[in-house]
């Protein structure tokens, strides 16, 4: 009986987008403002040609993991019951990193001028300024005779 299982398995392909890709396309194709509820979810799926009610526990599972990814994010209720609509700042992270990756290019020629020389007479004010806490020393004196003058 094992083997029969073995070549079953072995035949299965995959055909066409998984359930979380249909998830995200009924969810991006809805216009609703608050979300899609699983139930509106479910029909979409229908719609396009998926058994519902053989892989209801699949469209859970999924709507779940898409959660804990951030894809989806639930307006109403908990688990997989409620409302879902797709995260804006998730799309917006996707973006970012391409302007990220300009910025460093850029810095690698600020990097190469940085090391001349103002940064060394930058410095040497802050070797005067460091003289200037010594007369800072008379002034904690005066919080002295404040205490005395509370006593």
């Amino acid at each position: 009986m094992r083997w029969l299982n073995k070549k079953a398995a072995a035949k299965r392909k995959t055909t066409g987008p998984s359930v979380s890709e249909l998830i995200v396309k009924a969810v991006s194709a809805s216009k609703e403002r608050s979300g899609v509820s699983l139930a509106a979810l479910k029909k979409a799926l229908a719609a396009g040609g998926y058994d519902v009610e053989k892989n209801n526990s699949r469209i859970k599972i999924a709507v779940k993991s898409l959660v804990t990814k951030g894809t989806l994010v639930q307006t109403k209720g908990t688990g997989a019951s409620g409302s879902f609509k797709l995260n804006k700042k998730q799309a917006e992270t996707k973006t970012k990193p391409a302007k990220k990756i300009a910025p460093k290019s850029t810095k690698s020629p600020k990097k190469a001028k940085k090391p001349a020389t103002p940064k060394k007479a930058a410095k040497s004010p802050k070797k005067t300024k460091a003289a200037k806490p010594k007369t800072v020393k008379p002034k904690a004196a005066k919080p002295k005779k404040t205490a005395a003058k509370k006593k």
